[in-house]
């Protein structure tokens, strides 16, 4: 019995957990003094660790596990998208705003085309021709500034009515002036590109209203507004560019007359 009992007491002091060489130490002196039989003592020993072995706190295994578990689990907005996942929702979105701007009622969509003609055709033709007309520009800003002026009054028809999701407060009406003062003052500027550049800023206030800060639009005209809107601003920036690369080589003409 006595040379079981050591491999016994040894392998529970060296494999079990702290907590439980705590409860088996003071158990061993306590049989030592009481002097009880080296088999009553194992038995005991081996009921002690069967009944401690049953709780998985006191299991070092699973404790450690956990921690390297944690330790090993990382964040998940930290986990970088891969490729496809970024893809799969642009053109997700792509393929919503087309359907959107399929759904959009036929006159609203028409009439919106058909109202980039003028900025389309200015830039253009000059381009095809080689040569910049300041008439030209000036008409491209003319019929931006009334196109702001009339982006901002749409505002006012969608807040009046009863049943419209927009209030006719002081936010809706209030803000819907702001484009048309900025249309003016680009008809102020003697020089066509100060006034493109106004337009341009008019123009990204007026859709920034519309999109995102008051109350919205139905989602194909929403769809509409930045079609319209990015057509109009490459327009009237293509307009610019080519007046610069005109000035350019009037200035260089001169210089070439001169000497």
């Amino acid at each position: 019995d006595k040379a079981n009992m050591f491999p016994l007491v040894q392998r529970c002091c060296f494999h079990t957990p702290f907590k439980l060489q705590k409860l088996i130490g003071p158990r061993l002196l306590l049989y030592g003094k009481n002097k009880t039989t080296c088999s009553s003592l194992s038995l005991r020993l081996q009921r002690d660790v069967c009944l401690l072995s049953r709780y998985p706190s006191l299991n070092p295994a699973s404790v450690y596990a956990t921690k390297l578990q944690a330790f090993h689990t990382s964040l998940p907005f930290f986990k970088k998208k891969t490729p496809k996942e970024s893809e799969r929702k642009d053109s997700g979105t792509l393929q919503q705003s087309m359907t959107s701007l399929k759904d959009s009622p036929k006159p609203a969509l028409y009439l919106s085309l058909a109202g980039l003609i003028p900025f389309v055709s200015v830039p253009l033709s000059m381009a095809i021709q080689g040569t910049y007309y300041p008439d030209l520009a000036f008409a491209q800003i003319t019929y931006g500034a009334v196109t702001l002026s009339f982006l901002g009054g749409m505002r006012w028809g969608f807040a009046l009515p009863e049943d419209s999701p927009a209030k006719p407060d002081w936010l809706n009406l209030a803000n819907s002036t702001v484009p048309p003062i900025l249309a003016w003052q680009a008809l102020l500027f003697k020089d066509t590109t100060h006034g493109a550049i106004m337009l341009v800023m008019a123009l990204g206030i007026a859709l920034h209203y519309d999109v995102s800060l008051l109350p919205t639009y139905p989602r194909w005209f929403k769809v509409l507004r930045v079609a319209g809107t990015v057509v109009m601003v490459l327009s009237l920036l293509a307009t610019a560019a080519l007046k610069a690369v005109s000035d350019e080589q009037l200035s260089d003409s001169r210089n070439k007359w001169q000497n």
